[in-house]
């Protein structure tokens, strides 16, 4: 068995949609999802808020890149289409695999190209960190930290004050 952290984004079109697709495609899987947060893009600043979670999931049978081919069919599912010139435009569903646990709880390390773990970037990105203390406030990004550490005093601490709680916006899994 492996968990996983999985960071979900929109901002095109039906946004909370998109992330409702996402929880369709993990369903069987979901342990727990966060609040919704409205946060600003990130790292390509002309393009509109995104919406953004973060599920913790739990599957007997699944590897490391079992995940990210679910994380993928979900992208698939809400129309994504990949735009090379604009690594971080605007996307109807992105879903990122952000780390992977072993069934006796230790970390799935890779440097592979296609998945790399845990997600080179996570320890920057406040709109992956908040939304994850809501489901884990005990958390630790493997290589990094406690995510609260991360997020008051590590780079994505400037961010936090750009994030807007979504109270009105629920996800829930149907498991």
């Amino acid at each position: 068995m492996t968990r996983a952290v999985l960071s979900l984004g929109s901002n095109l079109g039906d946004r909370l949609g998109h992330l409702r697709t996402a929880l369709a495609t993990f369903d069987d899987s979901i342990l727990v999802v966060s609040g919704v947060y409205e946060t600003p893009p990130w790292g390509d600043t002309e393009q509109p808020a995104y919406l953004n979670a973060v599920l913790l999931a739990a599957d007997p049978a699944a590897g490391p890149h079992d995940w990210l081919a679910r994380a993928r069919a979900a992208e698939r599912a809400a129309g994504r289409v990949r735009d090379p010139l604009r690594r971080f435009g605007p996307r109807t569903l992105d879903v990122d695999v952000i780390a992977v646990w072993t069934d006796d709880d230790r970390p799935v390390l890779s440097d592979d190209p296609e998945l790399t773990l845990p997600h080179p970037r996570a320890h920057l990105r406040a709109f992956v960190l908040r939304p994850w203390i809501d489901i884990q406030p005990y958390g630790q990004l493997p290589g990094h930290g406690w995510l609260t550490d991360l997020l008051t005093a590590g780079p994505a601490a400037a961010e936090v004050a750009e994030l807007r709680p979504r109270p009105d916006l629920a996800l829930e899994s149907t498991a």
